[in-house]
């Protein structure tokens, strides 16, 4: 199993990526270069505080839907958790900011999207077989 990296480390990472992303009008390079990108900030299910996650996102089937794939860890990124706890969330899209509800895809809805997801992003079919977890997918439903 790979080694997870700290929390300090990726805060700084996800604030470069922010930054990068709000001077860019919602563009960003490296490893997210071509890849449609948003800013989630989750309010943390223990901390009560605001936590940033940029993150990949899809729209399939007309709905906006982020992927908890974590690069194939054999734990969810920490989003998953905040969002489990709370489903009120900010996005950034772009030049747009606006509040969201997460709704987490049961299992069936889920079964039905992934195939779809990994037409889309491939790289997250192979995340998926990295771990025994299933990888969950959440809907972002704009208020």
């Amino acid at each position: 199993m790979s080694q997870m990296p700290d929390t300090e480390t990726i805060k700084s990472f996800n604030q470069q990526i922010a930054e990068e992303f709000r001077a860019n009008e919602g563009k960003v390079g490296g490893q997210f270069q071509n890849s449609d990108i948003l800013l989630l900030t989750t309010t943390g299910a223990k901390s009560g505080q605001p936590r940033l996650s940029p993150l990949a996102y899809l729209r399939i089937d007309g709905k906006l839907i982020i992927i908890g794939s974590f690069a194939g860890a054999d734990v969810n990124p920490a989003w998953v958790h905040n969002l489990r706890a709370n489903p009120a969330a900010h996005i950034e899209v772009g030049t747009d900011a606006f509040d969201v509800t997460a709704r987490e895809l049961p299992p069936a809805e889920r079964d039905e999207i992934f195939p779809k997801v990994t037409a889309a992003a491939p790289g997250f079919a192979e995340y998926q077989a990295k771990t025994s977890r299933i990888i969950p997918l959440f809907e972002l439903q704009r208020i």
